[in-house]
């Protein structure tokens, strides 16, 4: 490519994290710029996000139908090649599908829609069109998660035989004191069924927990028994659960996530256990992963070193000593779907399998992992499969 790609971006207006956080990440190895938007369902404050964004007026659009519509309609070279969806989870899967139907690529947040349904639906439309479709999990971008990766993969662990992913934050439970107290103060869209669907904490953070688990082993999750739980008063969707995991060869799993976890940030963790050795990774830690073994000290092997692997190499910017983190990972999926998309208007695009980003296929195992979870609860943790 002789040229930056165009982005364009639903959602992420005046006061969203997320948009922020995508932009700087997309922006960030000036491989990609942002020439177009819908930033909110408010037209006038779509407008205001734009103008803070330094953008044209004629690229700022009142809704995302128009968006998709009139970009496509613009000459070669001078639309959008692909658009950022980080608007609310109700709305992913029909944004997706507008712009996938009118030729343009995406990176959508996940979750990839509201249902197991709406995500083969999706998948279906992707296959079809030939375009890339990556969704930002993106936790899988950090280089140590990667390495750890590779690991796996090169059989340094010996066969697989436990899986502890882990997702504990604490910031609903001010919200449980709140509620307790009678204030009512305690509004939060993901808590919303119409928006979020039917689960907010394992379809939020517990996803990121599954998703990372299946990354790193390579083993797909066959079934869950869970137990979901509302803790917050007058709420309708989850905000903690456990549950036993089953995986593919044998593997089994204990997957936690919690947003009334007291005093916990944002603690995603993961620990591997194999015959041979295990892994450990902590995202509040991301540079490094610890190695353990049975007969000798454990290791701790830190990014932008020799010894880490070409996975981790490829996808780390900094020289050792200096950290890399959340940005840096989003930056990454950016990075690798940038590549599909270059490879897509070269001609030479080898389908959305072939790169280091989750795609589609991802997004439908996340959609399976989220129901079969609720069901399980819904049925006293009996096993229910994906």
């Amino acid at each position: 490519m002789n040229r930056k790609l165009r982005m364009g971006m639903v959602g992420g207006g005046r006061g969203a994290f997320i948009g922020a956080v995508h932009r700087m990440a997309a922006n960030l190895d000036g491989k990609i710029e942002l020439v177009a938007g819908c930033f909110s369902s408010d037209p006038e404050k779509s407008k205001l996000s734009g103008e803070d964004l330094f953008l044209s007026p004629d690229r700022v659009y009142a809704n995302f139908d128009e968006m998709a519509e009139k970009e496509a309609a613009r000459p070669l070279g001078d639309r959008i090649d692909f658009v950022s969806i980080v608007a609310r989870n109700d709305l992913h899967y029909k944004v997706a599908k507008k712009f996938l139907e009118n030729g343009i690529h995406v990176v959508c947040e996940k979750p990839l829609a509201l249902s197991k349904a709406q995500g083969e639906d999706l998948q279906n439309v992707v296959e079809k069109s030939g375009l890339v479709f990556a969704l930002t999990h993106n936790y899988t971008g950090y280089p140590m998660v990667k390495e750890a990766r590779a690991l796996v993969k090169q059989g340094k662990l010996g066969k697989i035989l436990k899986i502890v992913a882990e997702y504990p934050q604490g910031y609903g439970i001010v919200s449980y004191e709140e509620a307790a107290a009678g204030d009512g103060k305690i509004s939060n869209w993901r808590m919303d069924p119409s928006i979020s669907g039917i689960s907010n904490c394992i379809g939020d953070i517990g996803t990121h927990a599954e998703n990372l688990a299946q990354y790193i082993s390579g083993l797909k999750l066959e079934s869950v028994a869970a137990d979901l739980n509302t803790f917050i008063p007058g709420r309708e969707l989850d905000d903690d659960g456990s549950m036993l995991c089953r995986y593919e060869g044998g593997a089994r799993g204990v997957l936690f996530a919690s947003q009334i976890s007291t005093g916990e940030e944002n603690g995603l963790n993961i620990r591997i256990y194999g015959t041979k050795a295990s892994i450990e990774w902590h995202q509040e830690h991301p540079n490094e992963l610890i190695v353990k073994y049975a007969e000798k000290p454990r290791e701790i092997w830190r990014r932008g070193n020799s010894y880490n692997g070409e996975a981790a190499a490829k996808y780390t910017r900094l020289p050792f000593g200096h950290p890399e983190a959340f940005i840096e990972a989003f930056a990454n999926i950016y990075l690798a779907a940038s590549e599909a998309i270059s490879d897509s208007i070269a001609g030479n695009f080898k389908g959305n399998e072939a790169y280091d980003f989750p795609t589609v296929k991802d997004g439908v195992e996340g959609m399976a992992f989220i129901e079969a979870a609720v069901k399980s609860s819904q049925n006293n943790g009996a096993w229910t499969n994906l």
